[in-house]
């Protein structure tokens, strides 16, 4: 098979270039993490291309920096093979959920050390760049300066307190640290008490690109529609004053700086990571800049946690502003509040909550958990993960309602001929002149309501098959075509909804685009599907989930993973002295 071509801007599109925060490569994603960031913009990559845009959806693991030297530390071997096993895992959660990525690609490439350095470079000579002696803390047990994320201490932020902030930032509170700030800091490699010492590092002088960045931020936060904890998050930072930015730290792991004096460090996880974004386009396409420095052909949209606002709003547009080069900035960015679970918060490091692999191991099909995480996307402000709630949205707006529409239409079409149609499309030369299709061509979202209030009125098929088999003909050729519309707009959220039953190939569907002029063509749903076309096997396309298995889940899921570790351990070893 010949290899796809890889997507690049077409003059004349619409370009649309989406990024999903990229996640750290040191633990599984966890339920809040894939609906934050790539399942959110799954959605909108799969809706701009619905559209008929040209869309370019790039993510990967964030494999340099700490917290990979942290989990190789803890699990006893190289950072390398702590990010070859965790990349792996990523991946295979992200297809399992049905992550539509163009690529899903790594950090720790050649193509990022080159970027990164280039861009490193550029700064440098346009004087964005300073060198200062910052204290920083050094463990005297483990004989080396401490990353931000080996050390951990009180919150020093007022009202806060947080027993469990790490040196870069508060998990509670979301506030950016510096590690000397802990209050009663740990090395979370030895458990001993840090001392401070001074070391030299490379800083970004935020202040002197001020200017160029509220100029950026003020101008694009209209244009781009920017959600409003995007905006506040932003705000709050400028408010409280630009400060030069440390960009190197003192460790091994990580784009080495090409400075003579500073080639034993590595650049800092924020200046980094997110460079990763245009990295991982190099390794899709040596024509990467057609994307990233197109700003006139191309739009940026990023999703992400609100966490991570200020490294897309403030540090990278600074970063590429400075470089004085005609890059991609960021058009919109959509931000996610949190998805709490059941009665607190979700947690990689501790372990709680559902994460992706523990999704697929409940057998609930993705194309539900999909459609849950969608329609509970904490926008405005938290939401929470509720096992009962999953289990009413599956029952009563998916099953009782979607389901059963669809099935009651495709079940008929299947019957044999004398009760059905033989899994054969009808013919409905009058189709036009019909009421009910005349009422239907108003507009979709309101006519597929009417539609469906109509068909709550008008059931029983197989009464109207035999008293009216016109009328019949007309109902089943327009319900099959709704079955098409509401499979394609809902193909976003749920991708593989219905189209199988429906015997189409699984890339066709209605664009929307406005140049076919397919958005008016949806509007005559009975001209969809064509008559003599036959239908795939009916059968029920959601499964409900019942009280004892729900119940069932909440157990199993309760507590950390280390618990629920140890809860299985002694059920098989209860089990095994039995036997």
């Amino acid at each position: 098979m010949a290899e796809k071509a890889a997507v690049l801007p077409v003059e004349g599109r619409r370009n649309v270039l989406v990024t999903s925060a990229l996640p750290y490569v040191n633990n599984v994603p966890h339920l809040g993490n894939i609906i934050g960031c790539v399942l959110s913009a799954d959605a909108f990559a799969r809706y701009c291309r619905l559209r008929g845009h040209n869309v370019l959806y790039v993510c990967g693991t964030d494999e340099y920096g700490t917290a990979t030297e942290t989990k190789a530390l803890e699990e006893g071997c190289s950072p390398r093979e702590i990010c070859d096993k965790y990349h792996a895992i990523h991946k295979e959660v992200y297809e399992w959920f049905d992550i539509s990525f163009d690529i899903f690609g790594r950090t720790s490439s050649p193509q990022q050390t080159e970027v990164c350095q280039d861009i490193f470079l550029k700064l440098l000579e346009n004087n964005w760049l300073s060198e200062n002696t910052m204290q920083q803390l050094y463990c005297n047990s483990c004989q080396r300066f401490l990353a931000d994320r080996l050390v951990e201490g009180y919150c020093p932020t007022p009202g806060c307190n947080y027993d469990s902030a790490r040196g870069d930032q508060c998990e509670k509170c979301g506030k950016l640290l510096n590690s000397t700030e802990l209050i009663d800091p740990k090395c979370k490699v030895c458990g001993s008490t840090p001392c401070v010492r001074d070391t030299d590092h490379l800083f970004l002088e935020l202040p002197l690109l001020k200017e160029k960045l509220e100029k950026y931020i003020e101008e694009t936060s209209v244009a781009g529609s920017w959600s409003q904890n995007a905006i506040h998050a932003t705000n709050a930072w400028l408010q409280e004053g630009l400060k030069p930015r440390c960009i190197t730290r003192d460790l091994k792991w990580g784009v080495p700086v090409p400075h003579e004096k500073y080639k034993d460090k590595v650049f800092y996880v924020w200046f980094d990571a997110p460079i990763g974004y245009i990295s991982i386009t190099a390794c899709y396409t040596p024509e990467w800049e057609k994307w990233w420095k197109n700003p006139e052909n191309v739009e940026l949209y990023q999703f992400m946690g609100k966490d991570n606002v200020p490294f897309h709003t403030v540090m990278f547009p600074s970063t590429l502003l400075g470089t004085g080069e005609n890059w991609t900035l960021m058009k919109t960015i959509s931000v996610t509040e949190y998805l709490n679970y059941e009665s607190g918060k979700f947690s990689k490091t501790k372990g709680i909550g559902v994460f992706g692999n523990d999704a697929k191991a409940t057998n609930i099909p993705p194309e539900l958990w999909r459609y849950y995480l969608l329609t509970n996307r904490p926008e405005a402000s938290d939401t929470l993960f509720a096992w009962t709630d999953l289990q009413a949205k599956c029952n009563n707006e998916l099953l009782n309602n979607l389901g059963n529409f669809i099935n009651r239409v495709l079940s008929f079409i299947a019957k044999p001929e004398g009760t059905g149609y033989g899994s054969v499309v009808p013919d409905s030369p009058n189709v036009d002149s019909h009421t009910l299709t005349r009422s239907l061509a108003e507009t979709v979202g309101k006519l597929i309501e009417q539609y469906i209030n109509a068909m709550d009125k008008e059931s029983q098929f197989w009464k109207l098959y035999k008293q009216d088999p016109s009328s019949c003909a007309t109902v089943i050729k327009t319900s099959i075509g709704l079955v098409y519309l509401l499979a394609c707009l809902l193909e976003p959220f749920m991708p593989t909804f219905s189209k199988e039953q429906l015997n189409l190939c699984p890339e066709e569907h209605l664009s929307f685009c406005d140049e076919k002029g397919e958005i008016e063509k949806a509007k005559r749903p009975w001209d969809l599907i064509p008559s003599g076309h036959r239908i795939g096997k009916p059968a029920p396309l959601f499964k409900g989930l019942e009280n004892d298995t729900v119940n069932d889940l909440r157990d199993k899921f309760a507590g950390s993973q280390a618990e629920r570790k140890l809860r299985t351990e002694v059920a098989a070893q209860l089990e095994a002295t039995r036997i």
